[in-house]
């Protein structure tokens, strides 16, 4: 594998809050109340808040501190 895939392998999805709850993983409102609580980590661009998808999705899959059952709540 060249180097150019590789790093395009490795970087991960960031989404948008907005974008993240389009997917149907949470609703935003969920997502959004996760971020307030630093359940999941964000990055900032401006007033943008954004999710790495993988990392939410791991999350949400290992489930080690409740995220899925708080996110509906």
């Amino acid at each position: 594998m060249n180097e150019l895939a590789a790093m395009q392998k490795e970087r991960p999805i960031m989404l948008s809050v907005r974008q993240a709850a389009a997917t149907g993983v949470l609703p935003e409102r969920a997502l959004r109340r996760l971020i307030a609580e630093r359940k999941i980590p964000i990055m900032r661009s401006g007033r943008t808040q954004y999710i790495n998808y993988g990392k939410l999705i791991d999350a949400l899959n290992n489930d080690a501190s409740g995220l899925w059952e708080r996110g509906l709540q």
